[in-house]
């Protein structure tokens, strides 16, 4: 958890700050904005935390090992939603939470739509599971802002390929990217599924433009959505 002076934590009370998610399938280039953002807030003297699911502490890490390295597929797809359950309640409680508190916005490279996208609707767990296991780890902590990224996964693919190519480079594949491109299709469909019935927190950006062009739709989407925290900050 941060620490600050009494005065600084006294106004870190009055200003929470903002939790945002980045969303999409494999390939589509989320780590790179989530880089790019931060650099963006940062330069206009935002505090920001980087964070990742699975993972973002000591103990959400280890499970994220266990989960991608595919030793929890043999148990079904129930059951890695309550690891990835168990994973993101420490991470709200121990990272999330208390950097919201202080004031600083949290960006995060995948939460709880993943699970929802992956496990639920692609996965086939209930809904109801689902959502009671969400209910738990969030603990009162959703997003106020998810970025889906949405691309093409066969695009996606053929990207990741070229960059391999170009530096020499063989990226390990995890649990997740080992499906088939059918499985990745129909991903790509439940997180569109997903983002049509939360509106209100999910934007959707195509993940196909130029990684700068991108990259500034995504600040400009910041700047409508949040006009407060923004105002008087330039467009860079």
């Amino acid at each position: 958890m941060l620490k600050g002076t009494k005065e600084q934590n006294s106004a870190a009370d009055t200003k929470k700050g903002r939790f945002i998610t980045f969303e999409g399938g494999e390939g589509v280039g989320k780590s790179t904005q989530v880089k790019l953002l931060i650099k963006r807030l940062q330069q206009v003297g935002v505090s920001t935390i980087r964070t990742r699911e699975p993972g973002g502490t000591p103990k959400a890490e280890a499970i994220r090992k266990f989960i991608l390295t595919g030793k929890s597929e043999q148990w079904g797809a129930e059951a890695e939603a309550i690891l990835f359950a168990a994973a993101r309640l420490n991470h709200v409680n121990e990272l999330i939470a208390p950097n919201l508190k202080y004031g600083c916005w949290v960006i995060c490279d995948r939460f709880h739509d993943s699970t929802r996208a992956y496990q639920g609707l692609t996965g086939g767990v209930d809904e109801l599971f689902i959502g009671a296991l969400e209910k738990l780890a969030l603990n009162n902590h959703q997003p106020d802002l998810t970025i889906l990224l949405d691309m093409d996964p066969k695009i996606a693919f053929e990207r990741v390929a070229k960059r391999e190519k170009e530096f020499g480079l063989k990226e390990k594949s995890d649990r997740f990217e080992k499906e088939n491109l059918l499985w990745h299709q129909n991903l790509r469909k439940n997180f569109l599924k997903i983002a049509k019935n939360n509106p209100h927190r999910i934007s959707v950006f195509s993940a196909d433009m130029e990684q700068e062009k991108l990259a500034k739709a995504i600040w400009d989407g910041i700047r409508q959505k949040f006009p407060h925290e923004t105002l008087g900050i330039s467009t860079l």
